[in-house]
């Protein structure tokens, strides 16, 4: 039977290895405090750390809908500014219309009124070039061409192609408003619409005959309230599409909230825990110092060879 003999180098290399050990759990505690991080490496948690990623990939995700929402939202408030202020503008040409047709406007005050009209006109095309963030909104996809030149030229620069925001997983809201479908292509394209109705109305206004009076709310008012209800229209879709954006930022904050939560409880430190195991691992590396220092006495010859 052999009997292992234990040497002062022996024990010092067994009481430096416990040191070295009590010391790398002091640090790495002390790295998840200042970090607050419990996976300060893959290997780590190899598991934990893919799954950290891919909690990080989703809120990254999820961060870019809650632009495009609200960015979107920014879009469609401007777009529904626009709306109201042309809806302003019809609703004046309407009692401009009622005003004309009592009988009791002169040739003079009508040609005020066709003026007025007129004014009104080239309100609503600026209206239609309004722009968010350097485009215009109403252009379609040309979001870099007016929708309508200023002047006697009435067809639409646009085109007819959507624009969509993406706000979420497999979900998309359309933010483009087709305005042509209200104002339509000038009194050349005889379309009936918005601006057809109104150089119409400034014609029949400065007409002077009896047919042209009797024009006003035979065609004209009637053409008008076509329109009116057009324009009604497209608000209420702009409204239905800022409905949809805001419900999506609210899924998405809830998501974000819940993913966050996911992603607190597999990486983030206890702090109460830490703290604790801190001050252990601190007490015992101290007690450990204190006791090698007892325990390994060095000679004077030892010391003198280092």
């Amino acid at each position: 039977m052999s009997i292992q003999r234990i040497t002062p180098a022996m024990v010092k290399s067994s009481i430096l290895d416990e040191l070295s050990s009590s010391l790398n759990s002091l640090e790495r505690t002390s790295d998840e405090l200042s970090s607050g991080k419990t996976i300060l490496e893959p290997s780590d948690n190899p598991y934990g750390a893919s799954r950290v990623i891919d909690l990080q990939s989703q809120l990254s995700g999820l961060s870019s809908y809650e632009s495009n929402a609200q960015d979107a939202i920014g879009w469609e408030n401007t777009a529904s500014s626009a709306m109201s202020s042309i809806n302003t503008a019809v609703q004046r040409v309407r009692e401009l219309i009622l005003q004309a047709a009592n009988g009791t406007s002169n040739q003079s005050d009508l040609e005020t009124i066709a003026q007025q009209v007129e004014q009104l006109t080239e309100s609503i095309k600026q209206d239609a070039n309004t722009q968010y963030a350097g485009q215009y909104i109403f252009a379609g996809t040309d979001t870099t061409t007016p929708p309508y030149e200023e002047g006697a030229n009435d067809e639409y620069q646009g085109n007819a192609e959507t624009i969509s925001r993406a706000v979420g997983p497999a979900a998309s809201v359309t933010i483009s408003t087709n305005i042509s479908a209200l104002l339509g292509n000038g009194e050349a394209s005889g379309d009936g619409k918005l601006l057809d109705t109104l150089r119409t109305l400034a014609n029949n206004l400065r007409g002077g005959t009896a047919e042209d009076r009797e024009a006003l709310t035979a065609v004209d008012l009637k053409s008008l309230e076509g329109n009116i209800e057009t324009l009604t229209q497209l608000q209420a879709t702009s409204g239905s599409a800022i409905d949809q954006l805001q419900a999506a930022l609210s899924r998405n904050e809830d998501l974000q909230t819940s993913i966050s939560e996911s992603l607190s409880s597999v990486d983030d430190t206890n702090v109460a825990a830490a703290t604790i195991a801190y001050s252990n691992e601190q007490a015992a590396y101290n007690a450990a110092l204190r006791a090698g220092a007892t325990i390994v006495q060095e000679s004077l010859l030892n010391f003198l060879e280092k």
